[in-house]
């Protein structure tokens, strides 16, 4: 399919810079198959599910991926950001640099100061550029290792937000927050699997209460989320690999809810990537360790979600084209202007809609 299909213009008014209080506040567009949307809050999410549905949430917490540093080179340093986006090894991330045509193979960058007042000399953290592709990825190998390179990345990374929200406001304390789902629980991810962040303890309960089985699932979300479709044709796109986990239990859990008849309801495109990956043939979810790049655009045939919690998305990008596909492509496209003609909030601190998968 042609890329610009997917396409649509966003007033720059309805892109949120701060989300929702409390989170369960943030407006809720509901899409059934046919017939009119409903326009509700997050916080009528229970109402919107059966006894026997399973909730199905990314359990990934960000990490403050962006760095910035400067390049050695002889006596000469030029200043560079990093975004890491893949980790490789316990040691090894791969990155996103910029300006990338500066960096070139077996440089060091030296990220933050030397100080005293951090521990094990955090203040200060170097890499090597092990290898540079084509298209200005860096694989980076770092001085420190496992748990003690985590913990200078916490001390010197920045929250890696959105650039839609980064060139408009500096990224803050208060991101720390915002910036993570309550369901955060394994380190990883580069960007907020963002339908999660309009959960809170008490809405949770209320789901639980009504029935509904919450699950977890681990994607650890890449920075590519953020790279736009630059070919003019859907077939001729990359994704980004990500990793994921689906444990044994949670995939038998989740296949006795399909048999007696309940609907799994995924949290985000994330959780229902993920989900889709782990699922075979015959609609039967399997345990799943490893990367996916699955690229999901109008045509694809679900094999394990029934219904779907997800922000609202970017113009021409993959994730529009994943709800395209859910709901269709028309049924999209009028949702969304309905969405903007009644004022929604869109992108990663925005509102939220509910989409049952049509036949």
């Amino acid at each position: 399919m042609r890329v610009d299909a997917f396409d649509f213009e966003l007033p720059a008014e309805l892109i949120a810079l701060r989300p929702a209080e409390p989170r369960e506040a943030a407006r809720l567009l509901v899409v059934p198959p046919e017939g009119p949307f409903r326009n509700l809050n997050v916080r009528d999410l229970p109402d919107l599910l059966r006894p026997g549905d399973a909730l199905v949430v990314n359990d990934t917490r960000v990490v403050p991926a962006r760095l910035r540093g400067v390049r050695v080179r002889g006596d000469h340093a030029a200043r560079i950001e990093i975004m890491l986006h893949q980790r490789l090894g316990p040691d090894r991330w791969r990155a996103f640099a910029r300006p990338a045509k500066r960096i070139e193979a077996g440089e060091r960058i030296r990220f933050g100061e030397a100080s005293e007042s951090i521990a094990c000399f955090l203040g200060q953290l170097d890499a090597e550029v092990e290898e540079k592709t084509e298209g200005g990825e860096i694989t980076l190998r770092f001085a420190f290792s496992g748990p003690a390179l985590d913990e200078a990345v916490a001390a010197l990374g920045e929250v890696p937000l959105p650039p839609y929200i980064a060139g408009r406001r500096p990224a803050d304390e208060r991101d720390r927050t915002d910036y993570q789902t309550m369901f955060a629980e394994e380190d990883g991810a580069v960007a907020a699997p963002t339908a999660g962040l309009h959960f809170t303890p008490e809405l949770l309960a209320q789901v639980q209460a009504k029935g509904v089985a919450v699950h977890k699932v681990t994607l650890h979300v890449g920075a590519g989320t953020f790279l736009p479709v630059k070919a003019e044709r859907t077939e001729e796109h990359r994704m980004h690999a990500e990793w994921g986990s689906v444990d044994d239990v949670t995939a038998a859990a989740l296949n006795e809810v399909r048999r007696r008849g309940g609907r799994i309801v995924a949290v985000g495109t994330t959780s229902l990537r993920l989900l889709e990956s782990a699922a075979g043939q015959d609609h039967r979810i399997a345990g799943f360790q490893g990367w996916t790049d699955i690229f999901i655009t109008p045509g694809y045939r679900f094999r394990a979600v029934d219904c779907m919690m997800t922000n609202f998305h970017l113009p021409r990008s993959t994730l529009f084209m994943l709800v395209s596909a859910f709901s269709g492509l028309e049924r999209m496209q009028a949702a969304y202007r309905h969405a903007i003609a009644a004022g929604y909030r869109f992108y990663s601190y925005g509102d939220a809609c509910f989409l049952e998968r049509r036949a």
